[in-house]
């Protein structure tokens, strides 16, 4: 039998189906809700969905290789504002566990740049702030919280350097089918006789879906299922814009993604949507409601443009495991006859094994950094 999941939220859901004109939602807005929902939204309720205990890893999940390493390409862009103070900001903080790593590689090894930062992490959940907290409490001295709406009417320093890890993959997206040359959206609606969600398809009519598909120049298969991920893009757009007027800006992209060709590929028929529940992957947006993480590929070609309309030109593309090897990570790596597989140097040399090789770790994730032209003055 299919476990629906948190049935306060299946009702509302129900609700939204109800009550709207044709019987049932766009798939973007139901994702939305299982996700977002203020009360039984996936992201905002109080419990871990990162690690042994939650649905998913990330990179900083494996020791404190990947926080040092971005600490230390941190650090070398710091070098082009010649010893003047920066804004560090992170969105979509999580648990704070990847902030902690790059703080305290900061703190103990480029204390001069350490002590030039302000730190900011913007964060809506209370949870993932209350998390955060506690796991930066030795540098609370440098931690500021705000909100979306805080960051963005914030008069913050002349220099920014803003990262996040995993954020872009966890906004919701349009699905969409090819059809008989014709672009369909998938829709939610209820059936009373299944007692169950189902999918229905109907014409698109988003301009900014039809829009995104022509300048993606999407060549698609018949049958062939997809995504667009507007909110992404429109995220992107927002921080470019924010940061127009400073003199030094780097937005620094770490997901799971790949460019356009790949992304939308012959071969990715059903696309790239996958749903996470106690790392058990599958494609069932309809079980495990408001228990399980959702996520699709993120399209790095369209934050590349994005950011070249916006003045970011200075732009690199590269995977997870090229970020590492290119600052530095196989110099940690040690030699050493300890048989304890606990011990510190044997535990750090399997770290970096693991985000080198893993195919989830190192190919997959993507880092895209963006710069706009310092200003000097």
């Amino acid at each position: 039998m299919t476990n629906l999941g948190c049935m306060p939220l299946v009702n509302f859901i129900q609700n939204q189906i109800q009550s709207s004109e044709f019987q049932a939602i766009s798939f973007y807005e139901y994702m939305s809700i299982c996700l977002y929902h203020p009360e039984h939204g996936y992201y905002v309720k109080d419990k871990n969905k990162i690690g042994k205990e939650g649905d998913f890893y990330t990179s900083s999940s494996i020791g404190t290789i990947m926080g040092g390493t971005l600490a230390k390409f941190i650090s070398r862009q710091s070098k082009n504002i010649e010893g003047q103070e920066f804004s560090l900001v992170e969105w979509g903080g999580g648990t704070g566990r990847l902030t902690k790593h790059v703080l305290d590689e900061l703190y103990e090894n480029h204390k001069d740049v350490y002590d030039l930062i302000h730190f900011i992490s913007i964060e809506e959940s209370s949870f993932h702030k209350q998390l955060q907290a506690e796991n930066l409490a030795e540098h609370q001295a440098k931690v500021q919280f705000l909100t979306n709406e805080e960051w963005l009417n914030m008069d913050c320093d002349e220099n920014v350097i803003l990262y996040s890890n995993e954020l872009l993959d966890a906004f919701p997206v349009h699905r969409l089918i090819y059809d008989q040359k014709e672009i369909y959206e998938l829709f939610v609606g209820w059936s009373e006789n299944e007692g169950k969600f189902i999918e229905k398809y109907m014409k698109c009519t988003n301009e900014a879906l039809l829009s995104y598909v022509q300048q993606e120049g999407l060549s698609l298969n018949q049958g062939q299922r997809f995504e667009i991920n507007l909110d992404a893009m429109n995220w992107l757009k927002k921080q470019m814009k924010s940061l127009e007027s400073k003199k030094f800006a780097v937005i620094i992209t770490i997901d799971y993604g790949d460019l356009n060709n790949e992304v939308y590929a012959s071969h990715r028929m059903d696309g790239t949507f996958m749903c996470y529940y106690k790392h058990l992957a599958s494609d069932k947006p309809f079980d495990h409601i408001g228990e399980q993480d959702m996520t699709s590929h993120v399209n790095f070609s369209t934050g590349i443009r994005t950011g070249e309309s916006l003045g970011f030109n200075d732009w690199s593309y590269m995977t997870q495991k090229e970020f590492l090897i290119q600052n530095g990570i196989l110099d940690q790596l040690q030699q050493h006859d300890f048989t304890d597989p606990f011990h510190p140097t044997a535990k750090k040399n399997r770290a970096i094994r693991q985000l080198l090789l893993s195919d989830q770790m190192s190919e997959l994730f993507k880092v895209l950094i963006q710069k706009k032209n310092y200003k000097k003055g």
